[in-house]
């Protein structure tokens, strides 16, 4: 019983977590998108170590797939706008391919939000 309780405290805890996690995400990411808005790259920061410190806790959950695709949204995004800064030296192509860029990542987060507020696993 005591078990059954931690468990359903465990994953509460977690559902928490994920939806501050992204909401942080998702701050960021519109701020990108959207003109005059923008957010602290700081935020994104901070909720890639709160992912990665607390991923393990949600080992063998269901919650584990949202840690691995929040890490994963906020290293592939990372290294696509690395890879496509040096198309700035010509602006319009570097606009466009952070604007792709940023609304793929738009899309990660609330498809991930999505299924988290559903109780659902995301795929590997």
């Amino acid at each position: 019983m005591d078990e059954v309780v931690a468990n359903a405290e465990r994953e509460a805890s977690l559902k928490t977590l994920g939806h501050v996690s992204y909401l942080l995400h998702a701050i960021v990411a519109v701020g990108a998108v959207v003109p005059g808005i923008q957010a602290s790259v700081g935020l994104l920061l901070i909720a890639f170590i709160i992912d990665l410190v607390k991923r393990g806790d949600a080992l063998g959950s269901w919650q584990e797939s949202h840690f691995r695709w929040r890490i994963r949204s906020v290293i592939f995004a990372g290294l696509a706008y690395l890879l496509t800064a040096p198309l700035w030296v010509l602006v319009l192509p570097g606009w466009v391919a952070w604007t792709l860029i940023s609304i793929w990542f738009l899309y990660r987060i609330f498809r991930g939000w999505s299924a988290l507020i559903s109780n659902q696993a995301l795929p590997a």
